[in-house]
């Protein structure tokens, strides 16, 4: 009998002896590894968490005390073990459960987490909550309290918030665990002092002694008011046994470790002693990326979170090469991000100043291509966007071109740094901005719906999308010789469009559009007497090729002129004013909020051109949280399909005469309805 479907919560965990709880431990990964290679998502990093969070489960009760993670993926094995099994089968879609904690989900996630550093601070803050509601754990006073444990994994330890949450951890007068998943790797090969000194750890003379040394000070712990001599004997103890001290101790904690994250009776009796500490703790687990399956194991980076895939021959042997098993990953498409990785490679090498970084996302923004051919030009700082990005901003003082590669979502964590570092100084630094817009799976904790916001606030910023390649390659052109401010171009976690290929791509002019259908563009020589369009469509990024799809739809229907808007700063301030003092309404078009976004820009000019701004009509993501689903619901959705711009297209017409423009409406899940007007 299988045990995994029998585990409708916690409660049945722990009805299993500790005998049985490495069969689990197999099906557990079994089952993700089945689901992920249909579906994609997040393998290697849940492979390697699978015994840690039977354990973990096994010891605390999560119904009552705290589980916070700060690495959000690697949140399956502990989705299966909190009763939400019949949900894997629709994994990362509507009709399963999230890639990420989702408090919408179960009660067992506290917070919906998809960026790294984050987990040991909100942790300290349920900490301190539940000690002024007299709701804490205490083992001489409140033995029945709630105790507080935060996961961290994937190197994410090395993130300045992270660094922050220990500091004030180490603040605390009570129980809270740091549980240190330390598997060697981020999503790649993990970057800094602190990473080097976890890597000198675990190769030291002193590795064998420490989980015997951790088993025999835990055992002395028999609890209550034993405890805090412990915690002093413990202190010492794991200085002698450290080499180069304990680092953790430098903040107040008490560390122990590593243990083998993979042995489940070591991992549960060092758990049940530990949870009955008064102060806090780090538990130092070791554990493997992508365990017990071989070609994740060995290739973790590849499978930190790949596409669905196929497996032919042994999943299990251990050389894939020799025993004829190989893995072939679905792909759709050349992507943006290879796009990108061979344009900077190319950029590089006809401009010796330009230098590249990544924070800790070197395959994930292309940036791998230009490590391996300019090395000395090329870096990855780790899980630290915002040092990232002030380092850029001082190699750009020093007379450097920078481009910093990071996914949309992320730039969000160094925004301070576009301020001031960047902009208040006046140097020219450019972003590379990665998984812009909808994301699909990873739903909505990594949506880059933002970042054209908060970039646009800051002067002589020049921010930018690319439809395709070889507006990608423009785009990344006009950047290399833009030094007067910050400068960045979007893109999406997609495919890129053929469908201009044969076309010459203009360069880029700062705040110019490019006219996609000449045959209706207003009073210009291509026009062949069509006269005046009906409706305008400024599209975005790669909206404008959804935009075409819609053009197509509504052929011999309504005359429309769409244009690759290119910049949301600048806009095409000529281009607005000649639509709309001929009277052409406006349909602006973006993967990007309709707060503050590209339509809010082209209305706010027409408002400064003293022009009537009724006529422009945005569509965009709407004032709402778009769950996970692939990005093509996604896009229907929130109405940025062709069939929802034609829609919208057809309606702008319909009202043109009026004395309001017409009114978008877009319905998304939660039953959250938004006009995008």
């Amino acid at each position: 009998m299988k045990l995994l479907p029998t585990i409708a919560s916690p409660a049945d965990l722990k009805r299993l002896s500790i005998e049985q709880l490495p069969e689990l431990a197999a099906e557990i990964r079994q089952a993700i590894y089945e689901q992920v290679s249909k579906s994609g998502g997040h393998l290697a990093p849940n492979l390697g968490v699978v015994e840690l969070s039977i354990a973990l489960h096994y010891v605390f009760d999560f119904g009552y005390d705290r589980l916070l993670f700060d690495v959000g993926h690697q949140c399956y094995p502990h989705k299966l073990l909190t009763g939400r099994l019949p949900g894997l089968a629709g994994l990362r879609t509507s009709a399963g459960f999230a890639g990420f904690p989702e408090p919408r989900e179960s009660s067992y996630d506290l917070f919906s987490v998809g960026h790294a550093g984050t987990g040991i601070s909100t942790a300290v803050g349920m900490a301190r909550g539940d000690t002024l509601n007299g709701d804490g754990f205490d083992p001489a006073k409140a033995p029945n309290g709630r105790r507080v444990v935060s996961i961290i994994g994937d190197a994410s330890i090395v993130n300045g918030v992270a660094m922050e949450g220990l500091n004030g951890a180490g603040t605390l007068k009570r129980q809270f665990m740091v549980v240190l998943n330390d598997n060697g790797m981020s999503i790649s090969k993990p970057q800094g002092a602190v990473a080097h000194y976890f890597d000198k750890l675990r190769i030291s003379s002193a590795y064998s002694g420490m989980k015997q040394a951790a088993k025999e000070l835990l055992a002395s712990v028999p609890g209550g008011g034993a405890v805090r001599e412990a915690y002093h004997k413990m202190g010492e103890g794991m200085k002698a046994v450290l080499n180069e001290g304990a680092w953790f101790e430098h903040f107040g904690l008490v560390t122990v470790g590593p243990v083998d994250g993979h042995n489940l009776p070591e991992m549960i009796e060092v758990l049940r002693e530990a949870k009955n500490f008064d102060r806090p703790m780090v538990l130092h687990v070791k554990t493997i990326k992508g365990k017990g399956l071989s070609f994740a194991e060995k290739d973790s980076s590849t499978f930190h979170s790949p596409a669905a895939f196929t497996v032919i021959g042994d999943p299990d042997s251990s050389n894939l090469e020799n025993e004829g098993c190989r893995v072939e990953i679905k792909k759709d498409g050349r992507s943006f991000t290879a796009a990108i990785g061979d344009i900077m490679v190319e950029a590089m090498g006809k401009d010796p100043k330009i230098v590249a970084a990544t924070a800790a996302m070197p395959d994930g923004t292309g940036i791998a291509k230009t490590l391996a051919k300019y090395p000395e030009r090329s870096f990855d700082t780790g899980i630290c966007e915002s040092h990232a990005l002030d380092m850029m901003a001082g190699m750009a003082k020093t007379g450097w071109k920078p481009f910093f590669a990071v996914y949309a979502t992320f730039l969000q964590r160094a925004f301070d740094q576009c301020f001031q570092e960047v902009s208040l100084q006046g140097l020219a630094v450019r972003l590379l901005l990665d998984r812009a817009g909808l994301v699909g799976g990873d739903g909505a904790v990594h949506h880059g719906f933002c970042d054209v916001a908060i970039l646009r606030v800051l002067p002589q910023a020049a921010i930018m999308a690319a439809m395709d390649e070889p507006s990608l390659k423009a785009a990344v052109e006009f950047m290399r010789t833009y030094d007067q401010g910050l400068s960045s171009v979007r893109y999406p976690r997609d495919s890129v469009s053929d469908r201009f290929a044969k076309e010459a791509c203009p360069a880029f002019e700062l705040g110019k559009a490019r006219c996609l259908t000449p045959q209706f563009d207003l009073g210009a020589p291509g026009n062949n007497g069509a006269g005046v369009p009906e409706v305008a469509v400024l599209a975005f990024g790669t909206c404008a090729i959804d935009a075409m799809k819609a053009f197509d739809e509504l052929q011999g229907e309504l005359r429309v002129c769409v244009y690759d808007a290119r910049f949301a700063k600048p806009v095409d301030t000529d281009l607005i004013a000649r639509l709309l003092k001929a009277g052409v309404p406006i349909v602006t078009v973006e993967d990007h909020s309709v707060v503050a976004g590209f339509g809010a820009a082209v209305v706010e000019a027409a408002s400064d051109l003293n022009l009537d701004a009724s006529r422009v009509v945005k569509v965009g993501l709407p004032d709402a949280w778009v769950y996970q689903d692939s990005r093509a619901k996604q896009q229907a959705l929130v109405g940025l399909d062709a069939q929802g711009i034609a829609k919208a297209i057809r309606k702008a017409a319909a009202l043109a005469s009026t004395d309001s423009a017409p009114e978008v409406h877009v319905k998304v899940a939660g039953g959250v309805a938004r006009s995008s007007k």
